[in-house]
């Protein structure tokens, strides 16, 4: 089959830091998940409610990420990616305050929900800004650079959380994060110019920018591919704290550690997909990567009903299987966006906001059908990898109509 030869971009002039001012923003998503998740048990004391109310905050978190985005895709590819990063950090600091000061469980609901909608607008352009600039196999490794100086982010998280539960009660981790935003806001003002090319900004309707997304089978199949395998991400980040914490018994300080640990194979895979990337096409690395995810899933399912599994068994299994995300994401959300040079924002949107909803399915479905063990978190996650695979088989392997990259 034909695919359709992506534009080329023509390559601005150079920002100084442009990584590391992306990275920075991306790490409003992983900072607002996973530095609080120490804290959920003090929370759920702290405002009298049980712990499935409060563990709720995070599938709102994930569905208002989403929201953001498919809002935030289609603004900035008609008003601009400056201005759109603004707009989200300003909500996400409303959010933060909001939850920070809340006495009722409603009012943390409220408060991510307002949070994670600003995030999502902000983070969304990251992936458009990169397709202002590269395109290709280019456009992969400066995403994969972003994400391995991004991946300090999820390691510290937990860690930060830790921290100030130590002098304080869960209300700082939300001030911290009003704090991280505002500073951010500062330093995105002064130092991130628009890199979105005027001549390509256009009136066209968001409806019709998504429904050209859609109308891309190939675009699809990357789409569910990054997709189920964030969604198999946030089922271990949903059943985490109950696993390692409530079965095992580990330690709300051990637990950062743990966590931590699965970023740093994602750290490890980033840095090799780079390399990887200047022999193979980021499609051919892609499949690598979900194969092996999905194999992972099936060692993991079956070490739980046929050995007698622990930490020591569990946990190099999960830092594997997320480790396989440095493979499947940035190669997956590069290769899409190819097909959709003038709307990159609205195809990242898409891509990004779907993995997001599917997450918060995946999490809210770890929590319905959990009963205290491990099986219910792996059983999620290795279905995950697999339904990517037979969706992008189906979509890659079914001719399609000329697809457009005027986007």
């Amino acid at each position: 089959m034909t695919s359709p030869t992506p534009t080329a971009s023509t390559q601005p002039p150079y920002i100084r830091g442009f990584a590391w001012m992306l990275a920075a923003l991306v790490a409003l998503g992983p900072l607002a998940i996973d530095a609080y998740l120490p804290a959920i048990p003090m929370m759920a004391e702290d405002l009298n409610t049980s712990l499935h109310r409060i563990e709720i905050t995070l599938s709102l978190f994930l569905l208002g990420f989403a929201a953001g985005q498919l809002f935030g895709g289609p603004f900035s590819d008609r008003r601009g990616r400056r201005l759109t990063i603004l707009i989200g950090l300003t909500l996400f600091m409303l959010g933060s305050l909001v939850t920070a000061v809340g006495t009722q469980v409603e009012w943390l609901w409220a408060g991510r929900l307002i949070q994670a909608f600003g995030g999502g607008m902000g983070v969304v352009n990251t992936m458009a800004m990169v397709r202002d600039r590269y395109s290709g196999r280019e456009s992969a490794q400066v995403l994969s650079q972003i994400v391995t100086i991004l991946m300090i982010a999820p390691l510290a998280a937990p860690f930060i959380g830790s921290f100030l539960l130590l002098f304080a009660d869960w209300r700082a981790i939300f001030m911290f994060l009003f704090a991280y935003a505002a500073l951010l806001l500062l330093v995105l003002r002064v130092h991130l110019p628009e890199t979105q090319q005027h001549q390509h900004i256009s009136m066209i309707h968001p409806v019709t920018r998504y429904i050209g997304v859609l109308k891309s089978r190939q675009a699809l199949a990357f789409l569910f591919s990054v997709a189920m395998a964030n969604a198999g991400m946030f089922a271990f980040i949903t059943g985490s704290p109950g696993v390692y914490m409530g079965y095992f018994g580990a330690s709300e300080n051990l637990y950062p550690m743990l966590f931590g640990a699965n970023i740093l194979t994602l750290t490890l895979a980033n840095q090799l997909n780079i390399r990887l990337l200047r022999h193979f096409e980021a499609r051919r690395v892609l499949a690598w990567g979900q194969y092996t995810q999905g194999l992972l899933g099936l060692i993991m399912v079956a070490a739980l009903l046929w050995l007698p599994i622990n930490l020591a068994i569990l946990v190099p299994l999960v830092m594997l299987f997320i480790g396989m995300q440095g493979f499947i994401v940035a190669n997956g959300m590069s290769s899409a966006t190819d097909y959709f040079p003038h709307s990159a924002a609205t195809a990242t949107a898409l891509i990004s906001a779907s993995g997001f909803t599917l997450g918060a399915v995946s999490g809210t479905l770890v929590a319905l059908i959990g009963d205290g063990s491990p099986l219910a978190m792996v059983g999620v996650m290795a279905a995950c990898p697999a339904f990517g695979i037979v969706l992008r088989l189906w979509l890659q392997d079914t001719p399609q109509a000329s697809v457009t990259s005027k986007g």
